[in-house]
Protein backbone atom coordinates (compact mmCIF):
# COMPACT_ATOMS: atom_id res chain seq x y z
CA UNK A 1 0.00 0.00 0.00
CA UNK A 2 1.44 3.14 -0.90
CA UNK A 3 1.02 5.65 1.33
CA UNK A 4 3.40 8.40 -0.12
CA UNK A 5 0.35 10.83 -0.09
CA UNK A 6 -1.36 10.50 3.25
CA UNK A 7 -0.83 13.17 6.13
CA UNK A 8 1.80 12.91 8.25
CA UNK A 9 0.38 11.73 11.39
CA UNK A 10 -0.94 8.77 9.43
CA UNK A 11 2.35 7.87 7.45
CA UNK A 12 3.53 7.26 10.85
CA UNK A 13 1.32 4.94 12.02
CA UNK A 14 1.57 3.07 8.91
CA UNK A 15 5.08 3.09 9.04
CA UNK A 16 5.27 1.89 12.47
CA UNK A 17 2.90 -1.42 11.88
CA UNK A 18 4.70 -1.70 8.87
CA UNK A 19 8.21 -2.09 11.32
CA UNK A 20 5.98 -4.32 14.20
CA UNK A 21 5.26 -6.58 11.64
CA UNK A 22 6.07 -10.43 11.54
CA UNK A 23 5.68 -11.87 8.15
CA UNK A 24 4.10 -15.18 8.42
CA UNK A 25 5.84 -18.60 7.11
CA UNK A 26 3.95 -18.24 3.36
CA UNK A 27 3.23 -14.82 2.39
CA UNK A 28 2.21 -12.99 -0.99
CA UNK A 29 3.84 -10.39 -0.62
CA UNK A 30 7.15 -11.83 -0.69
CA UNK A 31 6.02 -14.14 -3.84
CA UNK A 32 6.45 -17.40 -1.96
CA UNK A 33 5.48 -20.45 -3.51
CA UNK A 34 2.60 -22.23 -2.64
CA UNK A 35 3.05 -25.59 -4.15
CA UNK A 36 4.37 -27.38 -1.11
CA UNK A 37 1.51 -25.38 1.47
CA UNK A 38 -0.35 -27.82 3.84
CA UNK A 39 -4.14 -26.81 5.19
CA UNK A 40 -2.70 -26.28 8.64
CA UNK A 41 0.06 -23.89 7.38
CA UNK A 42 -2.43 -21.07 5.81
CA UNK A 43 -2.00 -18.33 7.79
CA UNK A 44 -5.16 -17.22 9.47
CA UNK A 45 -5.29 -13.83 7.37
CA UNK A 46 -6.37 -15.91 4.28
CA UNK A 47 -9.96 -16.86 5.72
CA UNK A 48 -10.38 -13.78 8.18
CA UNK A 49 -11.96 -10.71 7.07
CA UNK A 50 -10.56 -8.70 10.02
CA UNK A 51 -7.00 -9.51 8.59
CA UNK A 52 -8.60 -8.18 5.09
CA UNK A 53 -5.64 -5.24 3.80
CA UNK A 54 -8.68 -3.33 3.20
CA UNK A 55 -10.12 -3.65 6.52
CA UNK A 56 -6.79 -3.31 8.50
CA UNK A 57 -6.27 0.21 6.51
CA UNK A 58 -9.63 1.11 7.04
CA UNK A 59 -9.46 0.64 10.78
CA UNK A 60 -5.46 2.82 11.05
CA UNK A 61 -7.48 6.02 8.85
CA UNK A 62 -10.07 5.70 11.93
CA UNK A 63 -7.82 5.59 14.45
CA UNK A 64 -5.94 8.56 13.59
CA UNK A 65 -9.47 10.32 12.60
CA UNK A 66 -10.12 9.38 16.13
CA UNK A 67 -6.71 10.67 17.63
CA UNK A 68 -7.58 14.28 15.60
CA UNK A 69 -11.02 14.30 17.58
CA UNK A 70 -12.53 13.94 14.47
CA UNK A 71 -16.13 12.21 13.60
CA UNK A 72 -17.12 10.10 11.35
CA UNK A 73 -18.83 12.26 8.19
CA UNK A 74 -19.92 8.79 6.57
CA UNK A 75 -23.95 7.52 6.88
CA UNK A 76 -25.00 10.81 8.69
CA UNK A 77 -28.84 9.63 8.68
CA UNK A 78 -31.14 12.55 6.69
CA UNK A 79 -34.55 12.32 8.30
CA UNK A 80 -36.65 13.34 4.88
CA UNK A 81 -36.17 14.88 1.65
CA UNK A 82 -32.81 16.10 1.09
CA UNK A 83 -32.32 18.88 -1.22
CA UNK A 84 -31.24 22.46 -1.05
CA UNK A 85 -31.46 22.46 2.67
CA UNK A 86 -32.16 18.51 5.00
CA UNK A 87 -32.49 17.88 8.69
CA UNK A 88 -29.72 14.99 9.91
CA UNK A 89 -30.71 14.30 13.54
CA UNK A 90 -33.42 16.85 13.68
CA UNK A 91 -30.87 19.88 13.00
CA UNK A 92 -32.34 21.53 9.81
CA UNK A 93 -29.10 21.99 7.66
CA UNK A 94 -28.37 24.17 4.14
CA UNK A 95 -27.11 20.68 2.00
CA UNK A 96 -24.89 20.48 -0.32
CA UNK A 97 -23.90 17.06 -0.70
CA UNK A 98 -26.81 15.45 -2.68
CA UNK A 99 -27.49 15.01 -5.99
CA UNK A 100 -30.83 16.78 -5.96
CA UNK A 101 -29.44 19.17 -8.52
CA UNK A 102 -33.19 20.26 -10.02
CA UNK A 103 -35.40 19.74 -7.34
CA UNK A 104 -37.34 17.14 -8.69
CA UNK A 105 -37.05 14.75 -6.28
CA UNK A 106 -39.82 15.60 -3.85
CA UNK A 107 -42.07 17.11 -6.77
CA UNK A 108 -45.55 16.44 -6.56
CA UNK A 109 -46.09 15.37 -9.62
CA UNK A 110 -42.73 13.06 -9.64
CA UNK A 111 -44.36 11.80 -6.03
CA UNK A 112 -47.79 10.93 -7.97
CA UNK A 113 -46.64 9.37 -11.17
CA UNK A 114 -44.54 6.87 -8.82
CA UNK A 115 -47.52 6.38 -6.23
CA UNK A 116 -50.04 5.89 -9.14
CA UNK A 117 -47.16 2.92 -10.97
CA UNK A 118 -47.04 1.20 -7.63
CA UNK A 119 -51.22 0.93 -7.72
CA UNK A 120 -51.37 -0.23 -10.77
CA UNK A 121 -47.89 -2.38 -10.85
CA UNK A 122 -47.21 -2.60 -7.01
CA UNK A 123 -43.58 -2.22 -5.84
CA UNK A 124 -41.32 -4.89 -7.80
CA UNK A 125 -42.01 -6.13 -11.08
CA UNK A 126 -40.94 -9.56 -9.30
CA UNK A 127 -38.24 -10.91 -12.62
CA UNK A 128 -35.74 -10.14 -15.01
CA UNK A 129 -37.67 -8.68 -18.15
CA UNK A 130 -36.95 -10.79 -20.67
CA UNK A 131 -38.19 -13.39 -18.74
CA UNK A 132 -41.63 -12.09 -17.06
CA UNK A 133 -40.26 -8.74 -15.58
CA UNK A 134 -41.33 -6.57 -18.78
CA UNK A 135 -43.37 -3.56 -17.88
CA UNK A 136 -45.61 -1.39 -20.67
CA UNK A 137 -43.32 1.24 -18.12
CA UNK A 138 -40.06 -0.07 -19.19
CA UNK A 139 -40.53 0.85 -22.74
CA UNK A 140 -42.04 4.34 -22.21
CA UNK A 141 -39.13 5.51 -20.36
CA UNK A 142 -36.28 3.72 -22.68
CA UNK A 143 -38.22 5.57 -25.60
CA UNK A 144 -38.42 9.04 -23.38
CA UNK A 145 -34.37 9.03 -23.08
CA UNK A 146 -33.81 7.52 -26.54
CA UNK A 147 -35.98 10.79 -27.72
CA UNK A 148 -34.00 13.38 -25.50
CA UNK A 149 -30.76 11.84 -27.73
CA UNK A 150 -32.23 11.64 -30.84
CA UNK A 151 -30.94 8.26 -30.89
CA UNK A 152 -32.69 4.94 -32.11
CA UNK A 153 -33.20 3.29 -28.24
CA UNK A 154 -32.14 2.54 -24.55
CA UNK A 155 -32.04 0.20 -22.45
CA UNK A 156 -32.49 1.00 -18.71
CA UNK A 157 -30.60 -1.00 -15.75
CA UNK A 158 -31.05 -1.44 -11.93
CA UNK A 159 -27.75 0.25 -10.79
CA UNK A 160 -25.79 2.72 -12.34
CA UNK A 161 -22.29 1.47 -11.08
CA UNK A 162 -23.61 -1.97 -12.79
CA UNK A 163 -24.81 -0.17 -16.19
CA UNK A 164 -21.48 0.91 -16.95
CA UNK A 165 -19.16 -2.47 -15.35
CA UNK A 166 -21.59 -4.79 -17.02
CA UNK A 167 -21.89 -2.80 -20.76
CA UNK A 168 -18.39 -2.32 -20.99
CA UNK A 169 -17.55 -5.50 -19.52
CA UNK A 170 -19.91 -7.26 -22.01
CA UNK A 171 -18.73 -5.31 -25.25
CA UNK A 172 -15.19 -5.59 -24.97
CA UNK A 173 -12.72 -8.10 -25.08
CA UNK A 174 -8.96 -9.68 -24.50
CA UNK A 175 -8.23 -7.96 -27.89
CA UNK A 176 -9.62 -5.16 -27.52
CA UNK A 177 -7.96 -1.13 -25.99
CA UNK A 178 -10.06 0.89 -23.65
CA UNK A 179 -8.47 4.38 -23.26
CA UNK A 180 -10.48 6.43 -20.40
CA UNK A 181 -9.89 9.70 -18.59
CA UNK A 182 -7.57 9.53 -15.96
CA UNK A 183 -10.85 10.59 -13.80
CA UNK A 184 -13.38 7.89 -15.30
CA UNK A 185 -15.70 6.87 -12.52
CA UNK A 186 -15.10 3.59 -10.48
CA UNK A 187 -17.82 1.94 -12.41
CA UNK A 188 -16.08 2.41 -15.82
CA UNK A 189 -12.42 1.06 -14.26
CA UNK A 190 -14.05 -1.94 -13.25
CA UNK A 191 -15.73 -2.41 -16.42
CA UNK A 192 -12.65 -2.00 -18.06
CA UNK A 193 -11.08 -4.21 -15.47
CA UNK A 194 -13.84 -7.31 -16.09
CA UNK A 195 -13.66 -7.18 -19.78
CA UNK A 196 -9.83 -8.27 -20.14
CA UNK A 197 -8.74 -5.64 -22.82
CA UNK A 198 -6.12 -3.56 -23.07
CA UNK A 199 -6.45 -0.38 -20.34
CA UNK A 200 -4.82 2.91 -20.89
CA UNK A 201 -5.58 6.29 -19.09
CA UNK A 202 -5.21 10.10 -20.41
CA UNK A 203 -4.27 13.03 -18.19
CA UNK A 204 -7.63 14.47 -17.33
CA UNK A 205 -9.10 15.84 -20.45
CA UNK A 206 -5.64 16.39 -22.29
CA UNK A 207 -6.83 15.41 -25.56
CA UNK A 208 -3.06 15.66 -26.91
CA UNK A 209 -2.02 13.00 -24.61
CA UNK A 210 -5.01 10.87 -25.83
CA UNK A 211 -4.35 11.10 -29.58
CA UNK A 212 -0.50 10.29 -28.90
CA UNK A 213 -2.25 7.21 -27.07
CA UNK A 214 -4.24 6.67 -30.37
CA UNK A 215 -1.57 6.96 -32.72
CA UNK A 216 0.94 4.41 -30.29
CA UNK A 217 -1.44 1.89 -29.58
CA UNK A 218 -4.80 1.54 -31.91
CA UNK A 219 -3.39 -0.31 -34.56
CA UNK A 220 -2.39 -2.72 -32.20
CA UNK A 221 -6.07 -4.05 -31.81
CA UNK A 222 -9.81 -5.01 -32.69
CA UNK A 223 -11.92 -2.59 -30.97
CA UNK A 224 -11.34 0.67 -29.54
CA UNK A 225 -13.29 2.59 -27.32
CA UNK A 226 -12.38 5.96 -25.41
CA UNK A 227 -14.71 6.70 -22.26
CA UNK A 228 -15.07 9.92 -21.01
CA UNK A 229 -17.26 11.79 -18.80
CA UNK A 230 -20.02 14.63 -19.43
CA UNK A 231 -19.32 16.37 -15.98
CA UNK A 232 -16.72 15.16 -13.84
CA UNK A 233 -18.37 14.74 -10.23
CA UNK A 234 -14.66 15.61 -8.58
CA UNK A 235 -13.87 18.95 -10.57
CA UNK A 236 -16.99 19.72 -11.98
CA UNK A 237 -15.51 20.26 -15.73
CA UNK A 238 -16.58 18.61 -18.76
CA UNK A 239 -14.81 17.39 -22.30
CA UNK A 240 -14.24 18.99 -25.81
CA UNK A 241 -16.89 16.42 -27.06
CA UNK A 242 -16.21 17.87 -30.72
CA UNK A 243 -12.61 17.21 -30.74
CA UNK A 244 -13.46 13.60 -29.26
CA UNK A 245 -15.81 13.16 -32.32
CA UNK A 246 -13.03 14.16 -34.46
CA UNK A 247 -10.78 12.22 -32.91
CA UNK A 248 -12.91 8.99 -32.47
CA UNK A 249 -13.43 8.93 -36.44
CA UNK A 250 -10.14 9.50 -36.79
CA UNK A 251 -9.14 6.74 -35.52
CA UNK A 252 -12.05 4.28 -36.26
CA UNK A 253 -12.84 4.09 -32.23
CA UNK A 254 -16.34 3.88 -29.98
CA UNK A 255 -17.06 6.63 -27.83
CA UNK A 256 -18.74 6.48 -24.95
CA UNK A 257 -19.94 8.81 -22.87
CA UNK A 258 -20.78 9.03 -19.22
CA UNK A 259 -23.86 11.84 -18.10
CA UNK A 260 -24.05 10.78 -14.78
CA UNK A 261 -23.62 13.95 -13.41
CA UNK A 262 -24.53 15.90 -16.90
CA UNK A 263 -28.06 15.02 -18.16
CA UNK A 264 -30.59 17.64 -17.21
CA UNK A 265 -27.85 20.30 -16.17
CA UNK A 266 -25.61 20.77 -19.04
CA UNK A 267 -27.03 22.92 -22.25
CA UNK A 268 -30.50 25.33 -21.98
CA UNK A 269 -32.97 22.40 -21.75
CA UNK A 270 -30.60 20.10 -19.72
CA UNK A 271 -30.43 17.26 -22.90
CA UNK A 272 -26.47 17.27 -21.55
CA UNK A 273 -22.99 17.96 -23.36
CA UNK A 274 -24.62 17.64 -26.71
CA UNK A 275 -26.41 20.32 -26.36
CA UNK A 276 -23.49 21.96 -24.91
CA UNK A 277 -21.68 21.79 -28.30
CA UNK A 278 -24.93 21.54 -30.60
CA UNK A 279 -23.88 18.40 -31.84
CA UNK A 280 -26.14 15.55 -32.73
CA UNK A 281 -26.77 12.53 -30.51
CA UNK A 282 -25.73 10.05 -33.71
CA UNK A 283 -22.10 11.12 -33.32
CA UNK A 284 -21.79 9.34 -29.74
CA UNK A 285 -21.76 5.86 -29.90
CA UNK A 286 -22.48 4.92 -26.33
CA UNK A 287 -24.45 7.17 -24.12
CA UNK A 288 -24.46 6.44 -20.30
CA UNK A 289 -26.47 8.39 -18.07
CA UNK A 290 -28.02 7.39 -14.04
CA UNK A 291 -31.56 7.97 -13.05
CA UNK A 292 -30.50 8.80 -9.14
CA UNK A 293 -29.79 12.01 -9.78
CA UNK A 294 -31.78 14.20 -12.08
CA UNK A 295 -34.47 12.06 -13.37
CA UNK A 296 -35.50 11.38 -9.37
CA UNK A 297 -35.18 7.35 -9.07
CA UNK A 298 -32.24 4.75 -8.87
CA UNK A 299 -30.32 2.91 -11.76
CA UNK A 300 -29.02 3.79 -15.04
CA UNK A 301 -29.30 3.67 -18.46
CA UNK A 302 -27.83 3.21 -21.87
CA UNK A 303 -28.88 4.99 -25.50
CA UNK A 304 -27.41 4.46 -28.86
CA UNK A 305 -28.36 2.62 -31.92
CA UNK A 306 -30.60 0.15 -32.29
CA UNK A 307 -27.71 -2.88 -32.67
CA UNK A 308 -26.30 -1.59 -29.86
CA UNK A 309 -29.36 -1.80 -27.49
CA UNK A 310 -30.44 -4.92 -29.20
CA UNK A 311 -27.30 -6.54 -27.99
CA UNK A 312 -27.24 -5.49 -24.76
CA UNK A 313 -30.51 -6.24 -24.13
CA UNK A 314 -30.15 -9.76 -25.02
CA UNK A 315 -26.81 -10.59 -23.62
CA UNK A 316 -25.62 -7.77 -21.39
CA UNK A 317 -24.99 -9.91 -17.94
CA UNK A 318 -26.38 -6.88 -15.92
CA UNK A 319 -29.22 -6.82 -17.64
CA UNK A 320 -30.31 -10.40 -18.55
CA UNK A 321 -29.79 -11.73 -14.95
CA UNK A 322 -30.97 -8.84 -13.01
CA UNK A 323 -34.66 -7.94 -11.91
CA UNK A 324 -36.04 -4.90 -14.17
CA UNK A 325 -36.50 -1.50 -12.13
CA UNK A 326 -39.57 -1.10 -9.77
CA UNK A 327 -42.12 0.36 -11.97
CA UNK A 328 -42.59 3.42 -9.59
CA UNK A 329 -38.61 4.06 -10.08
CA UNK A 330 -39.79 4.17 -13.68
CA UNK A 331 -42.66 6.61 -13.19
CA UNK A 332 -40.06 8.71 -11.35
CA UNK A 333 -38.12 9.30 -13.94
CA UNK A 334 -40.88 9.91 -16.87
CA UNK A 335 -42.44 12.27 -14.81
CA UNK A 336 -38.74 13.91 -14.34
CA UNK A 337 -38.05 14.05 -17.90
CA UNK A 338 -41.40 15.39 -18.68
CA UNK A 339 -40.49 18.58 -15.88
CA UNK A 340 -37.56 18.87 -17.64
CA UNK A 341 -39.61 19.93 -20.29
CA UNK A 342 -42.40 21.81 -19.28
CA UNK A 343 -40.43 24.07 -16.16
CA UNK A 344 -36.58 24.60 -17.78
CA UNK A 345 -36.53 27.66 -15.25
CA UNK A 346 -35.14 25.21 -12.52
CA UNK A 347 -32.10 24.61 -15.54
CA UNK A 348 -31.91 28.11 -15.71
CA UNK A 349 -32.25 28.94 -12.10
CA UNK A 350 -29.51 26.45 -11.51
CA UNK A 351 -26.50 27.68 -13.71
CA UNK A 352 -27.22 31.08 -12.29
CA UNK A 353 -27.13 29.94 -8.68
CA UNK A 354 -24.07 27.57 -9.99
CA UNK A 355 -22.09 30.26 -10.85
CA UNK A 356 -23.15 32.89 -8.34
CA UNK A 357 -21.43 30.31 -5.85
CA UNK A 358 -18.42 30.06 -7.81
CA UNK A 359 -17.66 34.32 -8.50
CA UNK A 360 -18.29 34.38 -4.92
CA UNK A 361 -15.87 31.36 -3.91
CA UNK A 362 -13.70 32.59 -6.42
CA UNK A 363 -13.82 36.46 -5.12
CA UNK A 364 -12.79 34.97 -1.45
CA UNK A 365 -10.01 33.47 -3.14
CA UNK A 366 -11.24 29.89 -2.60
CA UNK A 367 -9.33 27.66 -4.85
CA UNK A 368 -11.86 25.95 -7.15
CA UNK A 369 -9.83 24.26 -9.70
CA UNK A 370 -11.05 23.72 -12.84
CA UNK A 371 -14.73 23.87 -12.26
CA UNK A 372 -16.90 25.09 -14.64
CA UNK A 373 -19.52 26.67 -12.04
CA UNK A 374 -22.32 23.89 -13.26
CA UNK A 375 -24.01 22.10 -10.39
CA UNK A 376 -20.41 20.93 -9.23
CA UNK A 377 -18.21 23.16 -7.35
CA UNK A 378 -15.38 21.97 -5.31
CA UNK A 379 -13.03 24.12 -2.85
CA UNK A 380 -9.98 22.33 -2.79
CA UNK A 381 -7.93 22.84 0.30
CA UNK A 382 -5.28 20.72 0.09
CA UNK A 383 -4.53 18.38 3.25
CA UNK A 384 -6.76 16.00 4.21
CA UNK A 385 -6.60 16.71 7.74
CA UNK A 386 -7.67 20.03 7.46
CA UNK A 387 -10.24 19.47 5.47
CA UNK A 388 -12.03 16.80 7.69
CA UNK A 389 -11.84 19.61 9.87
CA UNK A 390 -13.16 22.41 8.11
CA UNK A 391 -16.11 20.02 7.10
CA UNK A 392 -16.68 18.84 10.70
CA UNK A 393 -16.66 22.82 11.59
CA UNK A 394 -18.92 23.66 8.86
CA UNK A 395 -21.43 21.04 9.74
CA UNK A 396 -21.45 22.25 13.43
CA UNK A 397 -22.64 25.48 12.40
CA UNK A 398 -25.35 24.04 10.18
CA UNK A 399 -23.63 23.04 6.54
CA UNK A 400 -23.37 19.83 5.60
CA UNK A 401 -20.71 19.12 2.44
CA UNK A 402 -18.76 16.05 2.36
CA UNK A 403 -15.21 16.08 2.70
CA UNK A 404 -13.28 14.04 -0.31
CA UNK A 405 -9.68 13.16 1.06
CA UNK A 406 -7.06 10.33 0.52
CA UNK A 407 -7.38 7.93 -1.45
CA UNK A 408 -10.48 9.29 -3.02
CA UNK A 409 -8.41 11.98 -4.49
CA UNK A 410 -4.49 13.21 -4.30
CA UNK A 411 -3.75 13.86 -0.37
CA UNK A 412 -2.96 18.00 -2.20
CA UNK A 413 -6.12 18.02 -3.77
CA UNK A 414 -8.31 16.93 -0.66
CA UNK A 415 -11.28 18.91 -1.17
CA UNK A 416 -14.84 20.03 -0.10
CA UNK A 417 -17.35 19.11 -3.01
CA UNK A 418 -20.32 21.32 -3.61
CA UNK A 419 -23.44 19.83 -4.92
CA UNK A 420 -25.11 22.95 -6.19
CA UNK A 421 -29.20 22.35 -6.79
CA UNK A 422 -31.95 24.77 -8.29
CA UNK A 423 -33.36 25.31 -4.94
CA UNK A 424 -30.19 27.21 -3.08
CA UNK A 425 -30.39 30.78 -2.30
CA UNK A 426 -27.42 33.67 -2.27
CA UNK A 427 -28.38 33.96 1.07
CA UNK A 428 -27.54 30.63 1.75
CA UNK A 429 -24.57 30.89 -0.54
CA UNK A 430 -23.34 34.33 0.99
CA UNK A 431 -23.71 32.45 4.57
CA UNK A 432 -21.34 29.64 3.48
CA UNK A 433 -19.29 31.16 1.48
CA UNK A 434 -18.48 33.55 4.65
CA UNK A 435 -17.96 30.78 7.14
CA UNK A 436 -15.61 29.36 4.93
CA UNK A 437 -13.62 32.45 4.88
CA UNK A 438 -13.20 32.51 8.35
CA UNK A 439 -12.19 28.94 8.51
CA UNK A 440 -9.32 29.02 6.08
Amino acid sequence: MSIKKLPNNLKQKLIQQSLRRKYDKVDVEENKPFENLQQSDIPEKFYRFDQHPGYKQMQILNKGASQLGLDSPFFRTHDALACATTSIDGREMINFASYNYLGLNGHPEVNNASINAIKKYGTSVSGSRIMSGERPIHKELEQTIAKYYEVDDALVYVSGHATNVSTIGYLFGGKDLIIHDEYAHNSSIVGAQLSGAKRLSFKHNDLIALEELLEQHRHQFERTVIIVEGLYGMDGDYPNLPRLIELKKQYHCFLMVDEAHSFGVLGETGKGLRELYNTPGTDVDIWMGTLSKTLSGCGGFIAGESPLIDNLRYLSPGFLYSAGIPAPTAAAAIASLDLLHTEPERITHLHDISRYFLQQAQLAGLNTGPSAGIAIIPVIIGSSVKTARIAASLFEQGINVQSIIYPGVPENSARLRFFISCNHTRQQIDYTIDILKKLL
